[in-house]
């Protein structure tokens, strides 16, 4: 691998990396294009997403833990009215919704809150990485099938 492919995995890794956050990033667009380049071997750019969106959602979620500690905090930016109904629809479906975790708007959010309604770390990576990597695994094959 060149300089340059290693550079082009890392920026779609870093890209993955802050869509996963909860500031606005594509990396669907760009692990796309990538592929329909031809230019980079297709397993390393499902890899290097993968990994990156993982390591993002485990960021929210760390967030998501420390703010489950400063729930009394005058600061915290939710009621516990909202926090309790949170819950209630967390237990309600559990810690399969991670399996959302893959969808825009919704996704970030709920890896946040599986933090601060303390999900296991194994089973929250377990069932994000599945999400992220099945996304991933279909974008890239329909930019190969469409190029």
């Amino acid at each position: 691998m060149i300089p340059t492919e290693l550079a082009a995995y890392l920026a779609l890794f870093g890209l993955a990396f802050v869509a996963a956050t909860l500031l606005p990033a594509q990396s669907e667009v760009a692990l796309a294009a990538m592929v329909a380049s031809g230019r980079y071997e297709i397993a390393f750019l499902i890899l290097a997403a993968t990994l990156g969106n993982v390591l993002g959602s485990l960021t929210n979620w760390l967030i998501g833990r420390f703010l489950a500690s400063q729930q009394n905090a005058r600061w915290f930016p939710v009621s516990r009215r909202a926090l309790e109904k949170a819950q209630d629809r967390y237990k309600r479906w559990g810690a399969w919704t991670l399996l959302l975790s893959w969808m825009p708007i919704i996704g970030d959010p709920l890896t946040l809150v599986a933090g601060l309604l303390r999900t296991p770390l194994w089973l929250f990576l377990a069932l994000v990485t599945i999400a992220k990597l099945g996304r991933y695994i279909v974008v890239a094959g329909a930019a190969f099938a469409a190029f």
